[in-house]
């Protein structure tokens, strides 16, 4: 999907941020991550499970989490670098509380099952850093897009997903880009999108996600990072001016919090922003997915 330098672009040295070393040793269990994210009031009853996937290039492990009752509106979950841990089975399980049935995937399958990076990882450490690049690096466009169709089609076929409904795709640092090309993939099924300090989402290359936009039919969100906006600060003009020749409507902000806030185990994690771009993802799909 991208070489180390367009890497560098979207993953920044984790710096101390809101949360005391005490409380980010704390992260390492689920149970832990969910004690750092807010209740929802009336939150429904879910069931979860860890799931399989075929696909065209083998098996993909994902957690699979949704209302113990009735078919609801999909969402498909990007995970950032870090992949598929516990910190995004609890996001997972709390947009499910929502009434949605939630699908969270390992983008990395294909070199190996979850988790595919070490607990409490450290980006500056040179061997994890090289490790995580490697990981990413070996994906593309067209595994992207080959996955997005498989896992949509799996959704599908699940009772508890209501196929009337469009469906939503999220994305987080490296998932923003795939939302994109699972929006203009699957535009019949996608309905919403929404990108968290997504990286790499305007490039000067043939295959920039935002030249996808007008294959889109999706409503998106895009919360944006302080430092990613004061390194690409055209980004998001770009974005906007994009989304309004196709029509389509978008949410582009500026967020003040480092890239890689939102999630809960994040040493750069900022609840209230995170609270903040959580509520307008819930505002966008109640819109776009009615």
């Amino acid at each position: 999907m991208c070489d180390n330098d367009s890497m560098d672009d979207m993953m920044y040295p984790l710096k101390s941020g809101e949360l005391s070393r005490r409380q980010f040793g704390a992260l390492t269990l689920g149970a832990g991550v969910l004690s750092f994210l807010p209740p929802i009031a009336g939150a429904a009853e879910v069931k979860n499970s860890e799931v399989e996937i075929k696909t065209p290039d083998g098996t993909c492990d994902a957690y699979f989490v949704h209302p113990a009752s009735g078919a609801h509106p999909a969402v498909l979950i990007w995970p950032d670098i870090f992949g598929l841990r516990p910190a995004f089975r609890g996001m997972g399980k709390r947009l499910a509380e929502s009434g949605y049935s939630v699908l969270v995937v390992n983008p990395f399958y294909r070199a190996k099952k979850a988790p595919t990076a070490p607990e409490k990882a450290d980006f500056q450490d040179p061997a994890t850093r090289s490790a995580l690049f490697a990981l990413a690096g070996a994906l593309t466009a067209e595994t992207n897009v080959t996955d997005a169709k498989a896992f949509v089609a799996w959704l599908d076929g699940q009772a508890p997903v209501d196929k009337k409904r469009k469906m939503a795709t999220t994305g987080y640092c490296m998932g923003g880009p795939i939302t994109m090309r699972t929006a203009a993939a699957l535009p019949d099924r996608i309905g919403a999108g929404a990108s968290f300090h997504g990286g790499n989402l305007v490039t000067d290359k043939p295959d920039s996600p935002h030249l996808l936009v007008p294959k889109m039919k999706a409503q998106y969100l895009f919360a944006i990072a302080k430092n990613d906006d004061e390194r690409q600060p055209d980004a998001k003009n770009v974005l906007r001016d994009t989304f309004d020749k196709a029509k389509l409507p978008a949410e582009i902000e500026v967020y003040p919090a480092q890239h890689g806030w939102c999630p809960p185990d994040g040493q750069v994690y900022d609840q209230e922003q995170a609270e903040k771009a959580w509520s307008r993802m819930l505002a966008l799909f109640k819109t776009a997915l009615a």
